[in-house]
């Protein structure tokens, strides 16, 4: 099962891009002692269209594009359940020793996500109950993601 961060948005040059290829690195270096492939990050560009129920929709389609068959969705929205970093990874383990081809976190922009990628998505969390700028939650999805990598292996990263 290969891990994936679909987000709409590019990621400037800078700290933040830098932290979180950081965690993506680390990631990919640790997947597969947990028998998953691989760890991807693909970008759209924000809608164009004028009007914000619009641009939802065009950037849903975009990210369902970038996103295999049987991937297991997960939306990241501000009214999305809160996990411990525990739950999140044994999601990911759960989807890993099923059927997914995929284990995909889906970032929306500025307008957020649209209704119908929600209800697509196997899981819909937020990051707490804060609003986070776009690149902050990118940073934050990879840390996640290693994190979770890093509780599946038994390794010490996670103390809680």
């Amino acid at each position: 099962m290969k891990l994936i961060i679909a987000a709409v948005g590019r990621l400037k040059a800078g700290p933040e891009r830098e932290l979180a290829a950081r965690y993506v690195e680390r990631s990919v270096a640790s997947c597969r002692s947990v028998g998953l492939t691989g760890f991807e990050v693909r970008e759209i560009d924000e809608s164009r269209a004028r009007r914000m129920e619009d641009r939802r929709a065009d950037e849903a389609r975009a990210l369902l594009a970038l996103l295999p068959e049987h991937a297991r969705i997960i939306a990241l929205d501000e009214r999305g359940k809160h996990l411990t970093s525990e739950a999140f990874a044994a999601d990911l383990g759960k989807a890993r020793d099923g059927a997914a081809s995929a284990y995909a976190l889906v970032i929306g922009g500025p307008d957020g996500l649209d209704e119908s990628l929600r209800a697509r998505a196997g899981l819909v969390i937020a990051f707490g109950a804060l609003t986070w700028p776009h690149q902050l939650a990118r940073v934050l999805a990879a840390e996640q993601t290693y994190r979770a990598i890093t509780i599946l292996a038994g390794h010490p990263y996670h103390r809680a």
